[in-house]
């Protein structure tokens, strides 16, 4: 197969005009059937061709999309500030949805050892990271959560599968007090959070009491 081959270039037509990352599935129901894996040799031939360009063809989890190259993405960034700032307790509730999906919001209580407000959830769901994920089949049916394609391609992933271990962190200094007992709640938390007065969180870093 060759990048001149009709395949290919009604793949890369198609993805060029997308206004997302497609999935092979979603490719192939606009350039019609054909051979088994056509439309995924075709990604594998693009993918090659604009390797070193200026665009690029990556891949998120399971989808496709072309990006400007990383190391001109410098070149389209505007000098202004970004607007949204997380506070911490959506930072630890998006790790931990990242490393533990899919997770409810009282498992996720149960990991951070604090109770979060409604509005943590909402900041990550507007973020377009966060997103609902099904109920968890227990008594209740409690609302479960995982991270989106718009995750991985904001920071940089293929897939989960490339998050940094707890030792990757620890190496590279990420890891401060706060962090090194959150990650022994990470640890504890099979057994569960037994008793006690929750505290809460407003999704702004505050806690305190009821």
């Amino acid at each position: 197969m060759t990048p001149l081959d009709p395949i290919v270039r009604a793949v890369e037509a198609v993805l060029f005009a997308a206004t997302e990352p497609m999935g092979i599935d979603s490719i192939r129901a606009h350039v019609g059937p054909g051979p088994g894996g056509n439309v995924k040799a075709a990604l594998d031939v693009l993918e090659a061709l604009y390797r070193g360009r200026g665009i690029a063809l990556v891949r998120r989890g399971d989808r496709w999309h072309f990006q400007t190259a990383p190391d001109l993405a410098h070149l389209l960034r505007r000098d202004r500030e970004e607007s949204r700032r997380l506070s911490r307790a959506a930072i630890e509730t998006l790790a931990i949805i990242a490393y533990h999906e899919p997770v409810s919001r009282a498992e996720i209580e149960a990991i951070r050892g604090v109770a979060i407000s409604k509005g943590t959830l909402d900041v990550l769901m507007e973020a377009g990271w966060v997103r609902p994920a099904g109920r968890r089949e227990v008594p209740g049916r409690p609302l479960i959560y995982a991270t989106t394609p718009a995750f991985l391609q904001h920071f940089g992933l293929t897939s989960r599968r490339d998050l940094p271990g707890i030792e990757d962190l620890r190496a590279a200094g990420l890891l401060d007090p706060v962090d090194l007992a959150m990650e022994r709640l990470v640890d504890e938390a099979g057994a569960g959070v037994e008793g006690g007065d929750a505290e809460r969180d407003d999704g702004t870093g505050e806690r305190g009491h009821d």
